[in-house]
C-alpha cells in the first residue's frame, strides 16, 4: 500500500539518538517561549479591556488573507503569502506524521498515512513545498536587488555613515532566518527525490518535486548506491536543521511566527482615536503618569517590541522620517526592543530610557498621524507609546517654548491663539443673521467650532460660509459662544493629560447645561475625533457629525442645490482624522460629485493620505532647520497631477497649512487651496440668495406643504 516508511535503514539506537535531540529541542524551545512570556508579564497592566473575540476574529481574517501584507508592496504580500501557507502546510503535515508515529499508532494500533490519504497528503506537501521555496527566494530577491531604503537600517536621518552594530546584527538576523528555511525547504526535496530513485515506487508521480529532483540526480550520475549514502547524511542534516530551526524560534526574526498573532490578538480597535487613560496605579507618580522607564511599558507594548517583522512600512509611511526629521516608527520600536532585551524588563540607573534610549527630538517629532500604525501588518501601536513617553516630557517641561506657551494659554483662555473667550463669536459679526445661542435656546444641532474655525481669519470666512449654507439649507443651529474650549485633541496627543481633561469636562458640562439639542456638528476632524471617541469615556455625549457628511446629505436631498455645476478638475487631501482615524472617506467625495467636480485622487490618498504635518502639537512647534514640510511634499504631489484647479482641505489645520506651503513650495500659480464648503457655495450660487429673507421662505414652503396635504 501506498506509503513510506519514517526512519529507514536506521538503528533502534539511532532512533532512540534522534528523539533524545527532538525532545531536547522541544524543550529548548519551549523553555525560550517561557521566558519571553515571563518577559512580557513583567510589563503593566492594561489601561483599558480588549474585546479579545473581535481581535481575535480580526487576526484570523488578516493572517488568512495577508490584507495588511499586500498594502502598498503586492509583490511583498505575495511572496510572504507564498511562505505563510508553505510553511502552515509543512507544519500540518509534520503534526500529522507525529500524531500517527508517536501518539495513535503507539497507543490504539491505528494507522492512516497510507494509501489514498498518503498520496493525497504527498501531493499538497509537494506543492507547499514548492510554494515555500519560491516565496523565500522572492524575497531573497526583493531585498538584495530591489534596493528598498525602507529595508536598510542605515539611520540618514541622524547622520549615520556606517551601520551600528545592532543593525549589523538586525541584517544578519534577515537573511539568516530566510536561508534556514530555504535549507530546510531544499533539504526536505532532496531527500523525498533520493527516495524515489531508490524506492522507485509507481505512485511516485504523487510527488511530482520529488519526482523531478529523482531525475535530476540520475541524469547526473547518482544511482540506488550512491544515492542511498545521502539519503542518511541528507535525513540527519535535514532533520537537525528542522530542529535548529525550532530551538532558535524564539530568540530572533523566526518569533514573529509567534508574537506577531500575540500582537494582531491584541490590538485596540480603537488605538490613536482614543488614547490610553493614565493606570490608577500611576496617578501619583512623579512623572505625571507618563512613561520615563522600560517597566512602565504595558505587557502589550512589550509583546509590540517583539513583534515587529522590521519591514520598514512605518518607516516608509511616516511623514516625520519623510521629511528629514530623527524619527522612524521602526527604529523607536527596534531600540526599544534592544533595551529592553538588554536590560531585562529593570531600567539601568546609568541609561535613562528617555535621553539615552530614545532622543526627545525623536518623540517631538511625531505628527500623531497614525501612518505607521495604520499600515502596520503587525499591529503595533506606535502612537499611543510616543504620546505616553511624551507625557514624561511635559511633566518635566522638557518641550519647545512656543508649545509651551500654547499650553499656557489652553489653560488661562481655552484656546491656542490666547484670545479672550469673548472674542470667540467675533467672526459671527459678519453675518446677515444672529447665530442662536443654545444655552439659551434649543436645536437641532450644536456646532461645536473649535480655535481654528473661530480666531484664524482666513478660516473665519470658511466658517461663515458654513453657517450661510446651514442657513440656507434650513438647519437648525447653535453654538456655546464663549463658552466653548478647546476639544483638546491636540492637547492629549501633545502629552498633557491633565489639561485635556479640563478642557473635556469643561465641554461636557457645557453641552448637559445646553438647551436640548440632538446632535454635534463641526467643522474640525480634531475636535470631531475627540468627542467622537474620548469624551464619551468622560461623560454621556451626543452623537457627532463632520461637517462634510452633513453638506453632502443635505445636497443629496435638495435642500442645497446645485445651480452651476462646477466642472472643475480637483484633488482632495484626507484629513489624517476624519479618514484614517475615522473612515471618513465618503462624506467629501459625494460634495465632489454632487457639486460637478472631476476628482483626481492623488497617488496617497484614503487610508494612505499624508499628513499635513500640523498633528499632535507640531503646528506649535517650529520646523528644525534642513528638514523639508510634509505639507510641501503634499504640494508636490498635488501638482504633479497636472491641470488641476483646486486642492480641497475639509479641515482648518488643512487650509492653514497647504494655503502657507502652496507658495513656499513653488506651486502657487498652478491651483488654488480651497476649502469645499466654499465650492458647494460657488455652486449654489449662495451669493445671490438674500440670508435674511431665509427663514420667511422657509416658513412660506412649510405653509404651502401644509395647505397641500389638507
Amino acid at each position: 500500500m501506498e506509503t513510506r516508511e519514517l526512519f529507514s535503514g536506521f538503528t533502534a539506537d539511532a532512533i532512540t539518538l534522534f528523539y533524545v535531540i527532538g525532545l531536547s529541542a522541544l524543550a529548548l524551545a519551549l523553555l525560550g517561549i517561557y521566558l519571553n512570556i515571563a518577559k512580557y508579564r513583567k510589563g503593566q497592566r492594561l489601561a483599558a479591556p480588549i474585546d479579545i473575540v473581535a481581535s481575535c476574529k480580526r487576526m484570523v481574517v488578516d493572517l488568512l488573507s495577508h490584507r495588511t501584507l499586500r498594502r502598498r508592496d503586492r509583490f511583498a504580500g505575495i511572496a510572504h503569502s507564498m511562505v505563510f501557507y508553505g510553511f502552515a502546510l509543512a507544519f500540518i503535515g509534520t503534526s500529522i506524521i507525529t500524531l500517527e508515529y508517536d501518539i495513535i499508532e503507539p497507543l490504539f494500533g491505528i494507522t492512516f498515512w497510507k494509501g489514498g490519504f498518503y498520496l493525497a497528503f504527498s501531493l499538497i506537501l509537494d506543492l507547499g513545498g514548492l510554494v515555500l521555496i519560491v516565496g523565500i527566494v522572492m524575497l531573497m530577491i526583493r531585498r538584495a536587488g530591489f534596493q528598498l531604503t525602507k529595508l536598510e537600517y542605515l539611520r540618514t536621518y541622524r547622520g549615520e555613515k556606517q551601520y551600528r552594530p545592532a543593525a549589523k546584527k538586525w541584517k544578519y538576523e534577515d537573511w539568516l532566518f530566510m536561508i534556514f528555511l530555504l535549507l530546510i525547504g531544499i533539504t526536505g526535496f532532496l531527500q523525498e527525490g533520493v527516495r524515489l530513485l531508490i524506492e522507485a515506487p509507481s505512485w511516485q508521480a504523487w510527488s511530482p518535486v520529488g519526482f523531478a529532483v529523482a531525475k535530476t540526480l540520475l541524469a547526473v550520475g547518482f544511482d540506488a548506491q550512491s544515492a542511498d549514502s545521502l539519503r542518511i547524511f541528507n535525513w540527519w542534516f535535514h532533520g537537525l536543521m528542522a530542529l535548529m530551526f525550532l530551538v532558535l524560534l524564539p530568540c530572533y526574526k523566526a518569533k514573529h511566527i509567534l508574537t506577531a498573532i500575540g500582537s494582531l490578538s491584541m490590538r485596540d480597535p480603537k488605538a490613536l482615536r482614543r488614547l490610553p487613560n493614565i493606570p490608577v496605579t500611576q496617578l501619583d507618580q512623579e512623572d505625571g503618569g507618563g512613561i520615563s522607564s522600560i517597566e512602565q511599558f504595558d505587557w502589550k507594548n512589550l509583546l509590540h517590541f517583539d513583534a515587529c517583522t522590521k519591514c520598514g512600512r512605518c518607516h516608509e509611511a511616516c511623514p516625520a522620517q519623510n521629511s528629514g526629521y530623527p524619527l522612524s516608527p521602526r527604529d523607536m520600536i527596534l531600540d526599544l526592543r534592544t533595551y529592553n532585551d538588554r536590560v531585562k524588563g529593570v531600567s539601568n540607573s546609568d541609561e535613562k530610557l528617555i535621553g539615552d534610549v530614545i532622543d526627545p527630538a525623536t518623540l517631538w517629532s511625531c505628527r500623531s498621524c497614525g501612518a505607521c500604525q495604520e499600515i502596520c501588518p503587525v499591529g503595533i501601536e506606535h502612537p499611543a507609546m510616543i504620546v505616553q513617553m511624551r507625557r514624561h516630557l511635559v511633566d518635566q517641561g522638557k518641550m519647545d517654548p512656543l508649545l509651551q506657551s500654547t499650553l499656557a494659554s489652553f489653560g488661562d483662555k481655552g484656546n491656542s491663539f490666547g484670545e479672550s473667550p469673548k472674542k470667540r463669536t467675533d467672526w459671527t459679526n459678519a453675518l446677515e443673521f444672529k447665530i442662536k445661542d443654545i444655552r439659551q435656546k434649543p436645536a437641532d444641532y450644536l456646532w461645536f467650532v473649535g480655535d481654528y474655525a473661530a480666531f484664524d481669519p482666513r478660516n473665519q470666512i470658511i466658517s461663515q460660509t458654513v453657517a450661510r449654507l446651514l442657513r440656507v439649507a434650513g438647519v437648525d443651529f447653535g453654538t456655546l459662544h464663549e463658552d466653548e474650549r478647546n476639544a483638546g485633541n491636540d492637547v492629549r496627543r501633545i502629552g498633557e493629560e491633565g489639561l485635556f481633561e479640563t478642557l473635556a469636562e469643561h465641554n461636557i458640562e457645557q453641552f448637559k447645561r445646553a438647551q436640548p439639542f440632538n446632535s454635534i456638528i463641526t467643522t474640525d476632524p480634531h475636535s470631531y475625533n475627540t468627542i467622537k471617541n474620548e469624551y464619551p469615556e468622560l461623560g454621556n455625549v451626543a452623537q457627532i457629525e463632520h461637517y462634510s457628511t452633513v453638506l453632502a446629505d443635505l445636497l443629496e436631498c435638495g435642500k442645497l442645490k446645485v445651480v452651476k455645476p462646477l466642472n472643475k478638475r480637483v484633488t482632495f487631501h484626507d484629513p489624517c482624522h476624519l479618514g484614517r482615524l475615522n473612515d471618513g472617506y465618503e462624506g467629501p467625495r459625494r460634495i465632489l460629485k454632487a457639486i460637478g467636480c472631476e476628482l483626481v485622487e492623488m497617488p496617497r490618498n484614503r487610508d494612505n493620505s499624508y499628513c499635513c504635518g500640523a498633528g499632535g502639537g507640531r503646528i506649535w512647534i517650529p520646523d528644525d532647520p534642513g528638514t523639508d514640510k510634509p505639507s510641501e511634499s503634499r504640494m508636490h504631489e498635488a501638482a504633479a497631477l497636472g491641470g488641476i484647479d483646486y486642492f480641497i482641505t475639509s479641515c482648518p489645520k488643512d487650509l492653514t497649512m497647504y494655503e502657507d506651503a502652496r507658495k513656499t513650495s513653488g506651486h502657487e500659480n498652478e491651483f488654488i487651496v480651497r476649502d469645499i464648503a466654499e465650492l458647494v457655495a460657488e455652486a449654489i450660487e449662495l451669493e445671490k440668495i438674500s440670508l435674511k429673507d431665509v427663514p420667511q421662505l422657509m416658513q412660506e414652503m412649510a405653509d404651502a406643504v401644509t395647505r397641500q396635504v389638507v
